[in-house]
């Protein structure tokens, strides 16, 4: 536990320092990193660091990735953003380890609009109109995120896990500009039958971004002609964030249960649209909630990104009005394999944005493993020790 505490203090102490410099970070830089992953994360408002314990994990907090205990398991999302302008995917494989307390995790992201109108070249030097030399290009932002979680301590139904997250991140704007970053996670997860905590730091190093640029001379006097600045090699620096979460596991019975969790979003890059909203730091609430019946059904909700915004149609008195982000879903699971539904909204005012996120989580189990067993979801089943004497739980 002396270790677990020395390690969160210098964490801490970092961001603490980190908020000194707030003036060189880029404010939302990669902001594709938050828009989240699996569609139970989405149906539940992101609120995930507390009682995530699938691969995706490995996004929201890498201390969850350790009850992948026994078995590699695969997990795919795909989701279509603005009328499927947007396309986003994310690919993860989790991989137990030999002695079945630690987790390895690789994950994928992309998100990208492509089919986007070149006109930098749409007018002739004599100025007429040439459509033929219209050409499309894709904008795409791409994550690699390499993820580990051990089981740090196991008492008496009483578990604290840790874990963390090497992120490389590519992002390419056609041949126009491109840039490499790197950056690191860490995630910790206190965990009983009926509580759940979590907290997972973000970018805790700083995340950066190395822009380089490549336009030719003509593109460079048509940029210059019509006042627009020649870009550079530049850097973009991400700030930490905070999460710090909690959930609470209610029984009613052995087939109904219903988690609830809060997490709290704490950003370091100065003054944000948010619940709490400050100089140097912003805190933003999330909350989500599942019901888990007979581990085969999951209805799950959510609420998230609490905004301040001015009221619909109110164009005189700039009256503003609290606004939110609403979600939905549903999950189904069967033997090794479990399918989950969101619908998010993206913007609750006039006129609303929604999306339909679908998800598949596959557990790479043998054939011939229990049925009953697969349904459930032990502590951590001990070698030497049956599930009845460790006890089972329902798992989300």
């Amino acid at each position: 536990m002396n270790y677990c505490r020395k390690l969160f203090l210098l964490v801490w102490c970092g961001l603490l320092a980190l908020v000194q410099v707030k003036a060189q970070f880029r404010k939302y830089s990669n902001e594709f990193l938050n828009i989240g992953a699996g569609a139970r994360g989405l149906a539940m408002g992101g609120a995930q660091v507390a009682s995530t314990e699938d691969g995706n994990a490995g996004y929201w907090n890498p201390a969850g990735l350790v009850y992948v205990y026994e078995h590699p398991a695969i997990s795919l999302m795909h989701a279509e953003y603005f009328a499927g302008i947007g396309k986003y995917d994310y690919l993860n494989g989790a991989f137990p380890l030999n002695d079945k307390f630690k987790t390895l995790g690789i994950s994928l992201l992309r998100f990208g609009v492509d089919d986007i109108p070149n006109t930098l070249y749409l007018v002739e030097p004599d100025g007429s109109l040439n459509y033929n030399n219209i050409q499309s290009f894709s904008s795409a932002d791409y994550a690699f995120i390499m993820s580990y979680s051990q089981l740090f301590k196991d008492e008496d139904k009483k578990q604290l896990s840790w874990g963390a997250n090497t992120k490389i991140i590519h992002r390419k704007v056609g041949s126009f500009a491109q840039s490499w970053g790197f950056g690191f996670d860490i995630g910790f997860m206190y965990k009983t039958p009926t509580w759940r905590l979590g907290i997972a730091a973000r970018d805790i190093t700083t995340t950066f971004n190395a822009w380089s640029f490549s336009f030719d001379e003509r593109a460079k006097e048509i940029l210059y002609l019509t006042n627009n600045d020649i870009p550079v090699k530049s850097t973009e620096l991400t700030a930490p964030q905070l999460v710090i979460a909690g959930a609470y596991n209610f029984a009613f019975g052995e087939s109904f249960h219903l988690l609830a969790e809060t997490n709290f979003n704490l950003s370091f890059d100065g003054k944000r649209n948010t619940v709490i909203s400050a100089d140097p730091i912003s805190i933003d609430p999330k909350f989500g909630l599942e019901a888990n019946i007979n581990e085969v059904l999951f209805l799950r909700a959510g609420v998230s990104n609490f905004q301040k915004a001015l009221a619909d149609g109110d164009t005189v008195n700039q009256k503003k009005v609290w606004i939110y982000q609403p979600s939905i879903g549903a999950g189904f699971k069967v033997g090794n394999v479990a399918i989950d539904y969101a619908y998010s909204n993206l913007a609750n005012q006039g006129n609303p944005l929604y999306t339909h996120v679908f998800s598949l989580r596959l557990n790479l189990a043998p054939k011939d493993m229990d049925s009953k067993k697969r349904g459930s979801f032990p502590i951590i089943q001990r070698p030497g020790k049956s599930s009845k004497e460790k006890g089972y739980y329902p798992a989300p």
